[in-house]
């Protein structure tokens, strides 16, 4: 692909700055020695370190000289829109692979592409352009919405619905047995977990990723939620809307998560426990606990993250204040 910085500039909505003649190929990252390349600097040391690239994209306040350049208010992203313009994302050819094993009771509407090696199940539900990558088993009774990427590997227990426009990447798992287990008599019983799983509408779940059933009603994640790679979701969790979920991110049964918040690499939430509207809690940061208003936090438990900072701080000298306390003690009044 190839555009002018003029056209950029008109794709982008941001404003054109030199490079008469310039050719622009292909979104790089700023540290790149890519003369046809272009890449976003918002800050002056990204900008020094992007001698290499042909042209920038920068916010008003940082200047960037005669070189040639693109200002734009959001510099992130107006390289989002070049990104948009310049990923082709996989596809399937049209049609079934003829490996494909599709019962006959399944739904399917004409233009969903199916590829090698992949199982649909009794009274499935396969809406117009979704694509079904190598390998992945749709359960009986699933639903998959319209526009639903599914990519190799995905398993989709009996029962689990997808709404449109999801993408679900290699290896993700939903619909897999809750947890659910009763002890007795010294025993660990199993509990039947007959719920489902429902993705509403531009879910994107990562690889490797588990949503587990409910033991009875439904697991949900929200309409918009985004959730990374090797993330799990435990049963009869509701997840909101609008949503992101980083890497490694554990969620107990039954929690309860409101819309617009964000779980860290590595944080946890407790079982059976609930977290309001717009909170976000740091990398490695576990709720204990409700926490019940909008905000940040972190550690474990998590707490407000000014609170949780000064712990950490007083953490090294734990032990030498210890010490001087005990002093004070044997002192007397």
């Amino acid at each position: 692909m190839s555009w002018t910085l003029p056209q950029l500039a008109e794709l982008t909505g941001a404003e054109a700055r030199g490079g008469a003649g310039l050719v622009v190929h292909r979104p790089v990252d700023f540290d790149a020695d890519d003369p046809a390349g272009i890449a976003f600097c918002e800050r002056r040391r990204h900008l020094d370190r992007s001698a290499g690239v042909g042209a920038v994209i920068v916010p008003p306040d940082l200047p960037a000289g005669d070189r040639p350049h693109l200002v734009a208010a959001h510099p992130r992203l107006a390289f989002n829109r070049i990104l948009e313009q310049y990923h082709r994302p996989p596809s399937l050819p049209p049609g079934r692979h003829p490996t494909a094993v599709v019962d006959d009771s399944a739904d399917i509407d004409p233009s969903v592409r199916i590829g090698p090696f992949v199982v649909v199940e009794p009274g499935a539900r396969i809406a117009a352009g979704v694509q079904l990558f190598a390998f992945c088993y749709v359960g009986a009774g699933c639903v998959v919405g319209e526009d639903t990427v599914v990519h190799p590997r995905v398993t989709l227990y009996r029962e689990v619905r997808v709404g449109r426009r999801c993408i679900i990447h290699a290896g993700a798992v939903l619909g897999a047995d809750g947890f659910g287990f009763l002890p007795v008599a010294g025993k660990y019983r199993k509990v039947p977990q007959v719920g489902t799983v429902v993705v509403a509408d531009d879910v994107e779940i990562g690889a490797g990723t588990t949503i587990d059933r409910a033991t009875v009603g439904v697991t949900s994640v929200g309409a918009g939620t985004k959730i990374d790679n090797l993330v799990h979701v435990g049963h009869n969790v509701h997840l909101g809307e609008d949503c992101v979920v980083a890497g490694q991110a554990g969620i107990g049964g039954s929690a309860r998560i409101g819309d617009r918040v964000r779980l860290a690499g590595r944080a946890g939430v407790i079982d059976h426990v609930r977290i309001a509207d717009d909170v976000s809690v740091g990398a490695g940061g576990i709720a204990f606990a409700d926490l019940r208003e909008p905000g940040t936090y972190w550690g474990q438990p998590a707490r407000p993250f000014a609170q949780a900072g000064r712990i950490n701080a007083l953490l090294p000298r734990l032990a030498d204040l210890l010490q001087r306390v005990r002093r004070l003690e044997r002192r007397g009044p």
